[in-house]
């Protein structure tokens, strides 16, 4: 009731906002802090600093401004002399690789030469004739043909054995009756030509052959060996007095001297195994060439490259060819 006692007609009672208690304590408060403020010293700090300890062997350096330098640019003569110097430098090391690669190459063109070196015949060091041929089929005819390489030789090894053996035979039948001594000197010349003429004309060509992969040698073995597969045959049938002892004359032995006879068949039954080996691998070196896709085309190229590449066959050709104008010059 006492709100409705007073007097709302009596002089308002003056009210000191700044009287309330906890507006003073705030200002006393604010009031005792800036009295005690001292700047000079440090724990009077308004903002309290981290306590960070610096060690006792570390000594501190005082921060140093940022300092630009000036950038200077070279002379346009400094540079050219740096390019300069530098492709100098250059070209001493391309002078140094060059010359070691043809030391190098020196060096390998030495080590193909002695390590090519002709090897057959395989004659004995003091014998005053020297190898003509360099054969190594481990080093030159690849893997997968190095055994039918080494049949072929093979069987010209075995063909001029045969040739020896026809040779005795024919000088056993000579010493039986001497008007058989034609068969006798045609069988020293079969041995003394055909020796030498089969490694030339068809083993060798098929050592090149599978040696460079040549097309050309493949047809100029399988002519080649094709005529010794039918000299073989005939060989081997013994057509009396061509210097051959195949069956027909062993047989005609067996009523007249049955030693002799018997080494003739040895040798007619050495010759048939000839023809029966060439066959065979002829046969499969056929097989061969189709399977390496040489073709009659590829041969003639290698020939006409061949040729005109010789030396020998342009110079031939060109003195042929000026002497033909002189003529026809002087004809006119």
């Amino acid at each position: 009731m006492s709100e409705f006692d007073a007097n709302p007609f009596a002089d308002p009672v003056d009210i000191n906002p700044f009287q309330d208690p906890s507006v003073t304590q705030l200002t006393n408060a604010n009031q005792q802090g800036i009295d005690d403020f001292n700047p000079f010293t440090e724990n009077s700090r308004l903002t309290p600093i981290s306590d960070t300890k610096v060690p006792a062997g570390q000594k501190t350096t005082p921060s140093q401004p940022a300092i630009l330098q000036p950038t200077v640019e070279p002379s346009p003569q400094v540079s050219a002399t740096a390019a300069q110097l530098a492709l100098l430098r250059q070209q001493e090391e391309l002078e140094k690789k060059a010359a070691e690669l043809d030391r190098k190459e020196q060096e390998l063109k030495n080590e193909n030469y002695t390590s090519k070196r002709n090897n057959w015949p395989p004659f004995p060091s003091f014998c005053p004739i020297k190898p003509c041929f360099y054969q190594d089929f481990a080093a030159e005819i690849p893997s997968g043909f190095q055994r039918t390489v080494k049949m072929l030789y093979y069987l010209w090894m075995f063909h001029t054995v045969t040739l020896f053996l026809n040779l005795l035979a024919c000088l056993a039948e000579f010493i039986t009756e001497a008007k058989f001594g034609v068969d006798f000197g045609l069988a020293i010349l079969w041995f003394l030509l055909f020796t030498p003429c089969a490694f030339l004309c068809w083993y060798r060509p098929i050592y090149k052959a599978f040696r460079s992969d040549s097309s050309f040698n493949f047809f100029f073995f399988f002519f080649v060996f094709f005529c010794q597969i039918v000299l073989y045959v005939i060989q081997a049938v013994g057509i009396p007095n061509w210097g051959v002892s195949g069956w027909i004359a062993a047989l005609s032995w067996t009523k007249t001297n049955l030693a002799v006879a018997v080494v003739m068949m040895v040798v007619a039954v050495f010759f048939t195994v000839c023809a029966v080996l060439s066959l065979l691998l002829v046969q499969r070196v056929h097989s061969i060439f189709r399977s390496t896709g040489a073709s009659f085309q590829r041969a003639q190229e290698e020939f006409s490259h061949g040729v005109f590449s010789n030396t020998t066959v342009r110079n031939a050709a060109a003195t042929a060819a000026s002497a033909a104008a002189q003529s026809t010059l002087q004809g006119n």
